[in-house]
Parts: structure tokens; C-alpha cells; sequence
């Protein structure tokens, strides 16, 4: 079902490699020339243009663009309890996983009389965006909302697309997610439209037709969200332009076959454009995998969209010579999800620079980062984890240094302060200095 590309006996390094590694066929930039004009209608219509993109694109037309309080309230009673109970340990998971990112304010003394203080400070407001697609995503409140809350953010907004079977208001089991976290102000919109929203903000009448812009948007999404995050950059801050799912497994010759290919179908799953790719140095193994996908993937529920993704040009198997050939393709490739089903799997681990997150060893399915893991499923795509991070903490908290410098401090600095102005012919830069010491 996967193509394969034998890199065996090859030398290839560095671009060369990663321009060897195929990629689903996303353009970005065709996608934002749509989106341009949306937005623009989001500025200048607000919540009117709102609903009429929601009923051309998901088919119905919200009641109101704020989702009621009566409605959260009666999801969280709706959910069963195994579900409430799974969702109740993955929040508790996540926000365990996340307070071991905060970073630790410092203070710092360069002499007598000078200090700097390094502080982290929360933003003031952020949107959260969830996808609604194919799959609602109860989950990706939990990873978004979660991560906010323990950076300390004090106001925070979700937004998620309407649903014709919800009489216009968002996922059930999302909006069960977001009361079960605390979070009263939930909006139904998606898409390239909902980005808009948060940056833009939208005036109404009353609370339930408005939304304040604010300060950060983060959550994953299509390429038409992707786009939207782009193009109002600069207005806003956001965590990265999260696309379509993606997993690359190391595997050497001991890996179980029937558990790689479980892992590589699990995430076909999620979309037709998905990309698995499996890096081997067995060919024994790349034809048990096979094997197994075939077996496995008939039997899925959404066997379609699984085959799509699997003989798509983005996945495939790669056969390498050995270990270190094959960390240097996932070096290149950059996964989104990377597995290390290899001997040794944590010292492997160690050795990948590029990935959003590592799952090592045969008990570290993807799945678990999913869901319940502690860590976050919002992950850079499309080979960014080379210099992108996955959404925390960090993506709500500003770095501000405090200068605090008494007489003493600001003398012993002025001379060399006063030379490198003038070296910089800013010499009214060094009068500054000079003045205080006169």
C-alpha cells in the first residue's frame, strides 16, 4: 500500500536528503489568497459575515455567535461518565506535564549597585482555536486551554466550528470540554473566519454577538487555518501554522510489525492527507508492516480515508543501510510525531535533533500523546520542528527584563557606556549617562 524509497547505499546529507523526503502537496500560499478575502469581510461585517461564512461552510447558521451558558452546562451532564472521567485524567495529565515548563524568574547582579531581573508574564487574552472537521476534537481543548491556564493567561476564548446535528452550536463533547476546564466563553465559528475573529474582534449588540480581540491565537487546523494564522501575524502572536498530521517510526529488525503498523494507520486516520512514513534499516520488517497495514486498514472503520492517506505521495517506507543513516532521514524529515521502535530506544532518542515529540520504546504509541500522555498534541508539521517548538507554556509568556541600576552602578558603566555611543556617533546617548553624574 506505502511506496517505498531505498536510500541504501546512498550519501546524502542535509538539504539534499530532505528534498528526497516527499511531503503531502500543500500550498500555502494559494491557500492565503483565499483566505485574504475572508478575513476582510470579517473586519469590516463582523458578526455577520460570520454567520454567512458558517452557514456556506459548515452548513448551518449559529443561533449566536457566543455559544449560551445553559448550553455547557448541560453538555458536561450529557457526557458519559468513561468519557468524563478519561477527559478528567488527561486535564489532570496535561497540567502536570505543562507546570514542569514554566520557567523560574532570576535576578542577576553585574556589580555593585546593577542588577537585571528576568520576568515571565502572561499575556492578557488569547484564542484558542479547535478544530470541528472531520473529527471534533475534545482533545485539542484540553492541550490549548490547558497550557494557557497554568502560564497564568486570565482570559480566555474557544472557538470551534457550528454543527448541523447541534442546531448550529459547536461539538457536544467540545463544549463539555471547555465547562469541565472552566471556560465560559466559547464561540461558534471555525475556520479562516473564526482566526479573524480573535484578531480582529467582532462588535455586536450585546455579549452574545461580540468578541474582544486578543493577543494570542493558538490551536491546530487545515491549511485554510494555517493560512489565517499566517496572514494576521504581527496583528496577533501565534504558537506555529500546525497543518495536517504527520508520524515518522524508526524501526530496526526487532520492532513488533503488527504495532508499527497500528501506530502508522492510527494517524492516516485523522485525515486523507495524513503522512506516515516508516524508517528501516530490515527489509524483513518493511514487509511485515505491509503485511499487516493491509490486514489492519480493510478492517478500519474509516478504512477510506486511511487508504487515501497510506498511497498518498506523502508516506512511505525508507530503507536505509543502518541506525545512523536512519536518524539522519529523521533528522531531515523532521516528523511532527517521530517513534523510536529500535534496541536501545532512549539513547536512539537522544541522538534526534528534529522532531515535535519523541515516543520511545513499543509502549509510546503516538496515540498516548493524543490523548492522555501529559504532553501536548499540538505539534509542528511539515518539517518546521527543525526550528519550531509544539505549543506550552511558552507560547502565552513574555520574557521582560527589569534594568535596575542605583549611582553606583550607572558610574562604574558610564565610561564604556559613553565610548560605544560615540563609536555609534549617538552621542546624546552618552549625555544621558554622563548628566546623572555630574
Amino acid at each position: 500500500m506505502m511506496r517505498t524509497l531505498d536510500f541504501r547505499g546512498r550519501d546524502l546529507t542535509g538539504a539534499a536528503l530532505r528534498a528526497e523526503l516527499p511531503r503531502a502537496e500543500v500550498d500555502i500560499d494559494v491557500a492565503s489568497h483565499r483566505v485574504e478575502p475572508i478575513l476582510a469581510d470579517v473586519r469590516e461585517r463582523g458578526g455577520q459575515a460570520l454567520a454567512d461564512y458558517a452557514e456556506k461552510f459548515d452548513g448551518v447558521r449559529p443561533p449566536s455567535l457566543r455559544v449560551p451558558a445553559e448550553a455547557l452546562r448541560t453538555a458536561v451532564e450529557a457526557l458519559d461518565d468513561d468519557v468524563r472521567a478519561a477527559l478528567a485524567e488527561a486535564i489532570r495529565r496535561a497540567r502536570l506535564g505543562h507546570e514542569a515548563q514554566l520557567p523560574t524568574e532570576r535576578s542577576t547582579t553585574l556589580g555593585a549597585g546593577a542588577w537585571v531581573h528576568q520576568r515571565w508574564v502572561p499575556v492578557q487574552r488569547v484564542g484558542l482555536y479547535v478544530p470541528g472537521g472531520l473529527a471534533a476534537l475534545p482533545s485539542s481543548v484540553v492541550m490549548n486551554v490547558v497550557a494557557a491556564q497554568v502560564a497564568g493567561v486570565p482570559e480566555l476564548a474557544v472557538a470551534s466550528p457550528p454543527q448541523r446535528d447541534t442546531g448550529g452550536l459547536p461539538d457536544v463533547t467540545i463544549l463539555a470540554a471547555c465547562a469541565m476546564l472552566g471556560i465560559e466563553e466559547v464561540y461558534a465559528a471555525g475556520g479562516a473566519q473564526a482566526i479573524g475573529m480573535f484578531a480582529y474582534g467582532v462588535a455586536g449588540p450585546d455579549e452574545s454577538a461580540s468578541c474582544r480581540p486578543v493577543d494570542v491565537v493558538t490551536g491546530p487546523g487545515n491549511i485554510y487555518v494555517a493560512a489565517a494564522k499566517r496572514a494576521v501575524r504581527g496583528l496577533v502572536g501565534i504558537d506555529s501554522e500546525a497543518g495536517t498530521t504527520e508520524i515518522a517510526v524508526l524501526a530496526d529488525g526487532g520492532a513488533h510489525p503488527a504495532w508499527v503498523a497500528a501506530d502508522l494507520i492510527s494517524q492516516a486516520e485523522h485525515d486523507p492527507a495524513a503522512a506516515s512514513v516508516l524508517v528501516t534499516d530490515s527489509e524483513t520488517l518493511a514487509a511485515a508492516v505491509a503485511e499487516e497495514i493491509t490486514t489492519q486498514a480493510t478492517a478500519a472503520k474509516h478504512a477510506d480515508r486511511i487508504r487515501s492517506a497510506l498511497t498518498g505521495p506523502q508516506s512511505y517506507v525508507v530503507l536505509v543501510d543502518d541506525l545512523d543513516q536512519g536518524i539522519a532521514v529523521v533528522d531531515a524529515y523532521a516528523a511532527e510525531h517521530l517513534e523510536i521502535q529500535t534496541a536501545a530506544a532512549a539513547e536512539v532518542a537522544a541522538r534526534v535533533r528534529n522532531a515535535g515529540a519523541i515516543f520511545v520504546g513499543p509502549y509510546s504509541p503516538v496515540s498516548l500523546g493524543d490523548y492522555i500522555a501529559g504532553s501536548n498534541h499540538v505539534l509542528p508539521t511539515g518539517g518546521t520542528a527543525r526550528f519550531a517548538s509544539g505549543l506550552g507554556v511558552h507560547a502565552y509568556l513574555k520574557s521582560v527584563q527589569v534594568i535596575d541600576y542605583d549611582a553606583t552602578g550607572l558610574a562604574e558603566v558610564t565610561d564604556s557606556l559613553v565610548a560605544l555611543a560615540d563609536t555609534e556617533d549617538l552621542p546624546a546617548h552618552g549625555q544621558a549617562a554622563r548628566l546623572r553624574q555630574q
